[in-house]
């Protein structure tokens, strides 16, 4: 039999609270997992380590004995499986959708990703037309599911900051003007906050995609905490999206590769639980992580019980965090007073933003130079700027006290030499030439890059690899996303852009890690061998029949 560690008994897994407390503290799928393991069962199911008896040595004593043991199989009764009454699984998301007030909330193991593949397979499955406008600054899964679920997407750009040379929302006014000149796009894709920290109007683009007869699918990956406090700004279901994705692995506390997609309670009857029901079964394994869905249990329970407090000792703190780093010669915290430049209509605190362009280093020294001297591992470095990231439950003053006192023995070395001015490439100039509007004709109409296929069209075209130097004005056939953040520079189906390909190879030189690429040294790039054979290749392909 089985030996695991002693867990406590059922019913006492509270998240800071005690026994008896409300219903919304308690997790009852983790309860339920801890019931059955506490019941030491003989396991003649998958997974083959056996709850850790038959599990490698290393990994056993590196993951622990009780981690092991909570890895247990779907469709155990009590756990996902009830007879005649709810489960504890569907408790638990039925819980979850209350909490971030939604009408049906589904838990996720595929990360975000999974989240964003998921909506472009709903909207293709329940709308009436592929058409669909998307935020060009989106995650690169959003597009990958596009091409999936033979969507065919028309970018909006995002709000420019050209000094930092990083994208923010996209506004109102541009998707108004956008839907105008589309009227059978029938779904709009937005992210909101940024990769650094930007939240958008997401009330206004609710507003003006549902004027337009279009449901707002939100990838608010980098926004689960904001629900739980009204120092922040609002949430994505709050202000009115139809369909939200959501990672409480990033500032919440579950773990890596959780998620969750939630249906707002105001999306049209064409978008129905049935249908992200269908698109889901497509894009999830039959063998989700019983240790991943029980970390969203928890991290929901803690979120609604301590949320609030835990939410505001953090603004408060990385308010005082900013103001240290403006006291450092040559660096700049985002902060709040970025609030009301377009596409920037709040401020997620727990994401910090720093502009090192005074210091005449780069990002990428910096951050390498904060590794190598304090130890400190940020969350992203680019040209401009570095972002560091802060989760609930921590205290930020605490975590940021290394990186502090690193920039500031730092500050003495750039201050002293002024010796690194910094490159015009790398992976923030890409995405900047990427999403930077051209201007054609005597009116400079602002556009983005320019499509001559959909992304599914050239994934499944003929295609051809080339030299770097011959793709320029050739359509793509691959994407290249530097990651992270994992924003596509270029996309199946564009037209390759000669500046963002000089940005993209700045980028490699200095370390750059390029997501989707044949070549991932970029001195090849795969295109589309010939447009008319592309379009005779993607016919023949089709559109999912998902309805």
């Amino acid at each position: 039999m089985t030996k695991v560690l002693s867990a406590p008994e059922p019913g006492r897994w509270r998240v800071g609270q005690p026994a008896g407390s409300s219903p919304e503290a308690t997790t009852p799928y983790l309860d339920a997992v801890h019931r059955y393991v506490t019941g030491e069962p003989s396991r003649l199911t998958v997974p083959g380590h056996k709850g850790g008896l038959a599990a490698p040595a290393s990994l056993l004593h590196g993951h622990g004995a009780a981690a092991m043991a909570l890895d247990v199989p779907q469709l155990i009764e009590g756990i996902d499986r009830a007879s005649g009454h709810a489960s504890p699984f569907e408790l638990a998301e039925r819980r979850a959708a209350v909490a971030w007030g939604a009408a049906r909330t589904w838990f996720l193991t595929g990360g975000a990703t999974q989240g964003n593949l998921a909506a472009c397979l709903t909207v293709a499955c329940a709308a009436a037309t592929p058409a669909v406008a998307v935020q060009r600054s989106s995650h690169s899964s959003t597009f990958s599911g596009m091409a999936l679920a033979g969507l065919r997407p028309t970018s909006v750009m995002p709000e420019l900051d050209e000094q930092l040379a990083v994208a923010h929302g996209i506004t109102p006014e541009a998707l108004r003007a956008q839907l105008q000149r589309n009227p059978a796009i029938r779904a709009v894709f937005v992210v909101s906050p940024s990769y650094f920290g930007a939240c958008a109007d997401v009330r206004g683009l609710a507003a003006v995609a549902h004027e337009h007869g279009a449901v707002l699918v939100v990838d608010e990956a980098w926004g689960a905490h904001l629900r739980f406090s009204d120092a922040l700004p609002p949430d994505a279901l709050t202000s009115g999206a139809d369909l939200v994705i959501s990672s409480p692995h990033k500032h919440l506390g579950s773990l890596s590769g959780s998620a969750m997609l939630h249906l707002g309670h105001g999306a049209p009857a064409w978008l129905t639980a049935g249908k992200v029901d269908r698109a889901l079964g497509l894009v999830t394994s039959t063998s989700p992580s019983s240790l991943l869905l029980a970390s969203l249990d928890a991290a929901r329970a803690r979120a609604e019980v301590e949320g609030g407090p835990l939410l505001a000792m953090a603004v408060r703190e990385l308010r005082e965090v900013r103001e240290a780093i403006c006291e450092i010669p040559g660096l700049v915290a985002i902060d709040e007073s970025f609030v009301g430049r377009p596409g920037f209509a709040g401020l997620d605190p727990l994401r910090l933003t720093i502009d090192v362009r005074a210091t005449g280093w780069t990002g990428y020294q910096l951050a390498e130079a904060l590794r190598a001297s304090a130890g400190v591992e940020l969350e992203l470095a680019l040209e401009r700027v570095v972002v560091a990231v802060f989760g609930v439950g921590e205290s930020p003053l605490a975590s940021a006290e290394p990186m502090l006192d690193g920039l500031a023995a730092l500050s003495h070395a750039w201050v002293r030499s002024r010796r690194a001015p910094a490159p015009r490439g790398g992976p923030a100039a890409a995405e900047l030439a990427a999403a930077s509007p051209r201007h054609t004709g005597s009116a400079r109409r602002p556009h983005g890059p320019r499509a001559a296929q959909t992304p599914r069209e050239a994934l499944w075209a003929p295609s051809t690899l080339v030299p770097i130097e011959q793709a320029q004005g050739r359509v793509a056939a691959e994407a290249l996303v530097p990651y992270p953040p994992g924003i596509p520079a270029v996309l199946p189906g564009e037209v390759i852009d000669g500046d963002v390909l000089r940005g993209l190879r700045d980028a490699v030189s200095l370390g750059a890690h390029l997501r989707g690429a044949t070549d991932p040294t970029l001195q090849h790039v795969l295109v589309v061998d010939d447009p008319l054979a592309a379009l005779e290749a993607s016919a023949r392909v089709g559109v999912p029949g998902l309805a």
